[in-house]
């Protein structure tokens, strides 16, 4: 993380005074909303509301159809003006949110109102006072040990509905345990949560079993605009807004294009450029699959992330010029690293 001159670094205990002091609870994640983010804030407010208090989950996008499994029956919407007017929070905590540009449009309204950011990214800039802890899998595995420790302070119970949102939310960001920053402790709170009784296989396959008609077309789409460089160690997809128009697809259909890039043979370092909209700003979703660092790469660029995973958004003339900047940056690191 980037250094935090006005901001401190919060103890677990401190972590849970504010989970605990508060009435109204407004909870922020990040734009592009996955299944740790969505997880881990609504385990937070179902954890809240069992206390007794009120809290609602906000973010810049709406959460994603196929994971709205994870927000049934809590919020119709997570977008800012879906919250009750009269709703006045005396806390604000965000949730999986490394840097400032990924709350999106929420930063400028609550970038001077937020108590805490509780995440697990080793990079990233801090924006608020902050419990990290950057060995974990996931920010589902933060939070379940600061709801444990909560529940105590408050004489909560821990709902069905908050041990099944944590391990969504872990399972999402390990790749259903398959990415290697899933850890030993992240396997003990899954056999404890699957002992608790809950459903991992209907989980696991609400999150990686389904693909609609729609994705298989994009994930087809972007197999067909997939470049090579560094003799295969990098793989590009490129997705132009006007791709995206023709074959009338949504953010939610594009999510599994990184998966295309990744999965062939050789390749070490995947990335997937989309274009937000008719204007020249490229969203960049990285990944590596080896101990090349992609966070260090987004890093630059105002992003964050882990190691094996990242992303950025990059303002450039053209698709073209942004896919360049990235693999030119990943060229340069890989000739770094050959001559050390």
């Amino acid at each position: 993380m980037s250094d935090a001159p006005n901001f401190s670094a919060l103890t677990q205990d401190q972590a849970v005074d504010i989970l605990c002091r508060g009435q109204k609870y407004l909870i922020l994640f990040h734009v592009h909303p996955d299944g740790d983010c969505i997880g881990s804030a609504f385990a937070l407010r179902a954890f809240i509301e069992a206390s007794g208090r009120r809290a609602y989950c906000v973010c810049a996008d709406e959460v994603p159809e196929r994971l709205y499994f994870a927000c049934r029956d809590v919020q119709h919407s997570v977008l800012l003006e879906s919250i009750p007017v009269d709703f006045e929070p005396d806390t604000v905590v965000s949730v999986d949110t490394a840097s400032p540009s990924q709350l999106g449009a929420l930063y400028d309204v609550y970038k001077d109102k937020i108590d805490m950011m509780i995440d697990h990214h080793g990079k990233g800039t801090y924006y608020a006072d902050y419990f990290v802890n950057s060995e974990a899998s996931a920010c589902g595995e933060v939070l379940y040990d600061l709801v444990l420790q909560a529940a105590k302070r408050c004489d909560t119970e821990i709902s069905f509905r908050i041990k099944e949102l944590l391990y969504t939310a872990i399972s999402s960001d390990t790749g259903c345990f398959r990415y290697n920053n899933a850890t030993p402790k992240s396997y003990r709170i899954a056999a404890d949560l699957l002992q608790d009784g809950v459903d991992t296989s209907d989980i696991n396959h609400k999150l990686f079993g389904i693909k609609t008609l729609k994705q298989m077309q994009v994930e087809h789409a972007g197999f067909e605009r997939m470049n090579f460089y560094a003799g295969g160690r990098i793989a590009v997809i490129t997705f132009p807004y006007s791709l995206k128009e023709q074959y009338g697809a949504t953010d939610e259909n594009l999510e599994t294009l990184i998966d295309v890039a990744r999965s062939v043979k050789g390749v070490e370092v995947a990335a997937v450029v989309k274009q937000f909209g008719d204007e020249n700003r490229f969203r960049v979703s990285m990944r590596s699959c080896t101990d090349f660092d992609v966070s260090e790469i987004c890093s630059l660029y105002g992003g964050g992330g882990h190691a094996r995973a990242a992303g950025c958004t990059l303002n450039c003339d053209s698709i073209l010029t942004a896919e360049m900047t990235i693999v030119s940056v990943v060229e340069m690191r890989f000739a770094e690293n050959e001559e050390e």
